[in-house]
């Protein structure tokens, strides 16, 4: 009997260690987008946001390295991403968020401050 797996796109946010050289920064990342295709999962588009201050420090860490990634992988394999990112010791902060469409281009809107 063959199950159709479910499977769901995904928007992920993840933030490198600004520690690592560029290489090792490279290994990193592809780390995580093995992890999705390992598990089934299709890569499609990668929004290298580069080297950003983080809004608070985080493990004594006060900068990151920006990812924002949107993939498609079964449903069921998310929380075994979750854990492998748990374990992945360059990676200070992930979000995995369920998306409808692939932004093509990523645009910030500056934020009104209060008084202004």
């Amino acid at each position: 009997m063959n199950q159709k797996k479910r499977t769901g796109l995904y928007e992920g946010m993840y933030i490198l260690s600004a520690t690592l050289s560029d290489e090792s920064r490279k290994k990193a990342f592809e780390k995580i987008t093995d992890g999705i295709t390992q598990k089934g999962g299709e890569i499609h588009k990668v929004h290298e946001q580069g080297r950003r201050k983080l809004a608070f420090e985080i493990d004594g860490k006060r900068e990151g390295y920006y990812y924002v990634l949107y993939f498609s992988v079964p449903t069921k394999e998310v929380l075994e991403l979750w854990k492998e990112y748990h374990l992945h010791e360059d990676l200070i902060r992930f979000m995995t968020m369920r998306t409808e469409k692939v932004l093509d281009t990523l645009e910030f809107k500056s934020l009104k401050l209060q008084g202004q």
